[in-house]
């Protein structure tokens, strides 16, 4: 074995297709296909089941997939170790951060990154908490900001910030009493337009109500932000959402927020890593410029605010 073939197997393996894996590697498919062939041939065994929708890893295939992984991470990390001799910090840190955050946090992230840590690079991804978690097991991504996460022996968490839930609405539509925090029990009756099961907002929802005995009005399900506020600035329901997604959208004037709960219903930020794998040097000076600066760039603004979005 050799690391280009460990490579082209791990890629072929995670995205489930030569095809894909040759665009993303920027190699021809035949050479592609010839290596994970000689590699298949060496340790005499079918690492990959080929069928009309791609490939899929044998049980041999998902062993050497976990070691691949494994090791590929380590030689990336002597890579890092070799540069900090140098001074240097370097490497890919991939970071993981839901639609909400992700335009108040991935810009001014990525300058202060490249301004910090010039021979290193960072790719952000955008994702749901859930499928973000599953992604840092399988080695996708290095670090994930994720809501209410709960904790597991497969990530370790760190709380970053407490973000306030709100109750989104059309912009003048049933705006009265909004300087005050709208109750739980009047939540229950609105109709809501809100993501699914296991969205982290979702559980907190139906959590905060059952405690009262109640269960939230659904009027419809999109696992999308910029999906739901578009249903929401068309009428078809309210939103519960962070300060910081109807910011992001791009025309917040189009809406009321008003607070939920007292206390303030609140949804609560963390950065997750695996626990699996050792991090880098350059993951953990990543850890250290969010938390850094994840608190000023997304704590919520004076209450005084919290009857307009504008």
């Amino acid at each position: 074995m050799d690391l280009k073939q460990i490579a082209y197997f791990v890629r072929v393996a995670e995205l489930g297709s030569f095809t894909r894996a040759a665009v993303a590697l920027d190699v021809a498919q035949p050479a592609l296909s010839r290596q994970i062939r000689l590699l298949e041939v060496e340790l005499r065994q079918a690492l990959l089941v080929r069928n009309g929708r791609g490939a899929v890893p044998t049980e041999a295939g998902k062993l050497l997939l976990a070691h691949g992984r494994g090791i590929l991470h380590q030689v990336e990390r002597a890579r890092e170790e070799l540069g900090r001799v140098r001074g240097q910090l370097a490497g890919r840190v991939a970071l993981g951060l839901p639609p909400s955050i992700a335009k108040a946090l991935a810009v001014p992230l990525i300058r202060e990154f490249g301004r910090r840590m010039p021979e290193a690079s960072l790719s952000i991804i955008e994702g749901l908490s859930s499928g973000m978690r599953e992604s840092l097991a399988n080695g996708r991504l290095d670090i994930a900001l994720v809501y209410n996460a709960a904790p597991g022996p497969d990530v370790e968490l760190t709380p970053l910030v407490d973000e306030p839930l709100y109750l989104v609405r059309a912009r003048g539509s049933g705006t009265r009493g909004a300087a005050r925090s709208l109750p739980m029990r009047e939540l229950a009756e609105l109709p809501l337009v809100i993501p699914s099961r296991p969205n982290a907002i979702r559980m907190q929802v139906e959590a905060a109500l059952a405690d009262l005995g109640l269960r939230p009005r659904i009027a419809l399900e999109i696992d999308a932000v910029a999906a739901i506020l578009e249903l929401v600035a068309d009428g078809a329901g309210n939103a519960v959402l962070t300060r910081n997604a109807v910011q992001s959208s791009g025309r917040p004037q189009a809406f009321d927020m008003r607070a939920i709960g007292t206390p303030r219903l609140r949804s609560r930020l963390s950065t997750a890593v695996s626990s699996q794998r050792p991090g880098t040097l350059t993951q953990h000076a990543t850890l250290e410029l969010i938390g850094r600066m994840a608190p000023a760039l997304l704590g919520d603004p004076a209450p005084a605010a919290d009857g307009g979005a504008a």
